[in-house]
Parts: structure tokens; C-alpha cells; sequence
């Protein structure tokens, strides 16, 4: 049986590789996707002894199949915000409708989300409490089911200070509150989707010195997508920052990564990142290539921990990383970036 503290006690290598062989023998003999996805590849699973021998499942499969591996009541269902496809009607020609293509993770124990987040965010930025938590997420707000603000709305919580909160359009305020904040010498993290960080900008220049700016992704069409560096430029500029911070999850992990600059991420001891070869998916190519990231994140023990996303990056030695593009407009948060 694996608990949370195996998964959230790891400090070595040593440990999460014993860690992660665990958990993925424990999701082959549970999650029926999981192990069909091992068997179509002719995985034996008495044979993989090595991180670089698990199979990852595609991140589409979120979008297809109920991934879980267990049969316990589902507590939370974070959705995608979705692509589109069309519709195609009775005489069988594709008309203009179109319906979304969401991605469904099925949570049966949203305390371990809740654990992970929260370890992670202090791990990071130390403690909660230190902080006014304020958030810049409308794209996330006017829908249901976003594992981003179930995070965002307990952190403000968390922070216990009457100043935090969330943000839609009332741009004046929130731009009257940072002024007043920064004056004031209160810590505060901004958090906010893309197009409404370069919004906000465009309202007012800022020159914060208390501050931190942390975007999460996402153009959702509202804007031209941005390389990072002409992004960071623009936000540093914007509210006179030296630094702009990142938040890299999406609706099918329970972890996050965070970059605290240059677009480095860095991940708390639970999650790793590989980088597979973009013409063989079963080849992992050495640190500083470009390739697709594949990620494992052990809080993910329910669902599943092994996960081929459609992100384009490279790994640095440290075990840091960096992302770079991605495969197609796929819906994945954390990364709104054009492949390079």
C-alpha cells in the first residue's frame, strides 16, 4: 500500500526511483487503461526496474478514457478548458458547429491534491501567511471544474489576510489594491492568466517592489501568441519587475512546477520530468535536447503518475527544466508558448 507520506517524504533519488517503480506497478494491476495502454506496447511489468523503462500514457487519454486506478467514489472532477471539433451532422458533411474536447481527471481523494499544492507552494515561497494572495483568472473563473482555481481559491484562504482574493474585470481595483500593497510593504502574489496580466498592463504601468508576478499561461485566443522572452519583457516592463515567475500544471496532475525566473522550472521532490525523442516516443534523448515532456507525478497515485504530455522542452542537469513549445494548440496550462 503506498501513502501519502511515501510520496511526500522523498529526498533522494534513490528513493522516488523505488518510489515510482511502486506506484507503477500498483497502476498496472488497478487501472485498467493504464495496463491496457502496457500491454498493446508488451510491457512486462516484472521487467521494468528503471524510471526509463516505465511506459507513459499520452495525455489524450484524459480526453477519451476514465483514467483511475481504483474504484472508490470520485471527490472532484477537474476539466480541461478544451479545444473544439466539429460536429458532424445526419447527411454526414462536416458543418461549423463545433463541441469541446475536454480533458475529465477523476479525483477520489482531493486531500492529496491539497497536500501536494500546498507543499509545493511552500516549498517554493515558504509560508502561506506571509502573503496577500491576489488572482487574475477570468478565463478560469467563468467556467466550472478548473483544478487552477480549486488551488488559487484555498491558497487565498490560506493566506488568512482580508486583502486576498480574486479578480474578474474590475481592473481599477485590483490596480488601486497592488498600488496600496506595495506601499504598504505587504508581500503579495500576483497570479494571473496571460492575456489578462498584459490587459492590466496596458491600464497602468506599475513599478512594484514587493511584488511577485506569477502567469500561469494562456492566450485562449484572446491575444497573438508570445515566445516567453518577448512575454517576461513586456510583464517586467509592465509592472516594473525584475522577475516574472511561472506556474507549470495542467488538469491531469495533481503537482505543480514553478519557475521563479528565465523560465526555469524547478519541481518539489515528488515530480521528474524525462524528455523523449519527438520521433521515438520510447527513446529519451540526453539533458539539453529539445523533446517532448513526459512527466511523472507520484501525487497522480489514484489516477495515473506517468504521463506523455504535448509539450515541447529540454532538461538541464540539475534536474531543472524548461519549456519550449508544444506539439499543437492543445489545451495544456502552463504552457502558451509557439514551438521554436
Amino acid at each position: 500500500m503506498i501513502t501519502s507520506s511515501d510520496i511526500f517524504a522523498i529526498s533522494s533519488q534513490k528513493q522516488f526511483e523505488k518510489t515510482a517503480l511502486k506506484v507503477f506497478r500498483f497502476q498496472y494491476e488497478n487501472n485498467l487503461v493504464y495496463q491496457e495502454f502496457c500491454n498493446f506496447l508488451k510491457t512486462d511489468p516484472h521487467k521494468v526496474k528503471s524510471l526509463h523503462q516505465i511506459p507513459f500514457l499520452p495525455i489524450q487519454f484524459f480526453k477519451s478514457h476514465e483514467v483511475v486506478s481504483n474504484t472508490n467514489p470520485i471527490q472532484e472532477t477537474f476539466t480541461s478548458s478544451g479545444t473544439t471539433s466539429p460536429v458532424a451532422p445526419k447527411g454526414g458533411n462536416l458543418d461549423k458547429k463545433v463541441i469541446p474536447i475536454t480533458s475529465k481527471h477523476l479525483v477520489t481523494d482531493v486531500t492529496l491534491y491539497e497536500e501536494s499544492y500546498r507543499k509545493g507552494f511552500s516549498q517554493f515561497y515558504g509560508n502561506i501567511e506571509d502573503y496577500v494572495i491576489l488572482a487574475l483568472l477570468p478565463s478560469y473563473l467563468e467556467r466550472e471544474g478548473s483544478s487552477l482555481i480549486y488551488m488559487v481559491k484555498d491558497l487565498i484562504e490560506l493566506s488568512n489576510h482580508p486583502m486576498s482574493g480574486f479578480y474578474l474585470h474590475n481592473h481599477d481595483e485590483l490596480i488601486a489594491k497592488l498600488i496600496a500593497l506595495d506601499l504598504a510593504g505587504q508581500n503579495v502574489i500576483l497570479i494571473g492568466v496571460t492575456f489578462a496580466l498584459l490587459d492590466l498592463i496596458e491600464r497602468h504601468q506599475f513599478q512594484l517592489q514587493h511584488t511577485i508576478i506569477m502567469e500561469t499561461g494562456g492566450m485562449k485566443g484572446r491575444r497573438k501568441e508570445m515566445i516567453r522572452e518577448e512575454l517576461h519583457e513586456q510583464l517586467c516592463q509592465g509592472f516594473g519587475v525584475s522577475a516574472i515567475h511561472s506556474e507549470y500544471g495542467m488538469t491531469e496532475l495533481l503537482s505543480q512546477a514553478y519557475s521563479l525566473g528565465n523560465g526555469v522550472f524547478e519541481c518539489p521532490s515528488w515530480i521528474q520530468i524525462l524528455v523523449r525523442d519527438t520521433e521515438d516516443a520510447l527513446t529519451y534523448i540526453p539533458d539539453g535536447k529539445t523533446g517532448g515532456i513526459n512527466v511523472i507525478d507520484l501525487a497522480n497515485i489514484n489516477s495515473c503518475s506517468f504521463i506523455a504530455t504535448q509539450d515541447l522542452g529540454k532538461k538541464n542537469p540539475n534536474n531543472s527544466f524548461e519549456v519550449l513549445g508544444r506539439f499543437d494548440n492543445s489545451d495544456i496550462r502552463g504552457c502558451n508558448l509557439m514551438v521554436l
